[in-house]
């Protein structure tokens, strides 16, 4: 973005802040890299000399940008030495959409919890899933298919816990 003035770096951060932390969060399902992640890609956004034909390509380059980060913080070569401390404390996860069904799509192995967060969170076609996945449109929709019959069998194991489950499975369907 050429000759970036602080009001577009002030839209940007607010505009996408938010959904690259949870991106980053639904990959790493850690905070501190996320917030890590999420800021490396804003100073490459805010400090890239780009331009976007419209406000969907940005967005998706944004996205694209924060997947591909996530992907090589995965594999570099600390995390294949680290071990994983899964009964550690960890601070709060960010900001989540106001849902009940957020907390089981977590769960979700992470080619499932991507696709479903970029589907219905944030709205995108199955095409345009695939083409920020790197994956053929078929995998994206047995990606969706096979998550939506997961958090369905999880929330059906549930709702004999909370009653108020029970209006979230048809949402599921």
């Amino acid at each position: 973005m050429p000759d970036m003035d602080n009001k577009n770096a002030e839209r940007l951060v607010q505009t996408y802040a938010d959904m690259i932390l949870r991106i980053c969060y639904m990959y790493l399902k850690h905070t501190q890299d996320a917030e890590d992640i999420c800021q490396d890609v804003l100073v490459k956004l805010l400090s890239g000399n780009m331009s976007f034909e419209s406000k969907e390509h940005e967005k998706a380059w944004i996205i694209r940008t924060t997947i591909n980060a996530c992907k090589d913080h995965l594999r570099s070569s600390f995390w294949k030495r680290a071990i994983d401390l899964d009964n550690a404390n960890e601070i709060e996860s960010p900001k989540e959409p106001d849902s009940e069904l957020m907390e089981y799509v977590l769960r979700l192995p992470k080619n499932y919890r991507i696709s479903i967060y970029l589907h219905y969170y944030e709205g995108y076609p199955v095409y345009e899933i695939a083409s920020l996945l790197g994956r053929s449109e078929n995998t994206v929709s047995a990606y969706l298919s096979r998550g939506r019959k997961r958090l369905k069998s999880m929330l059906e194991k549930d709702t004999g816990n909370n009653k108020d489950l029970k209006g979230v499975i048809r949402y599921v369907e």
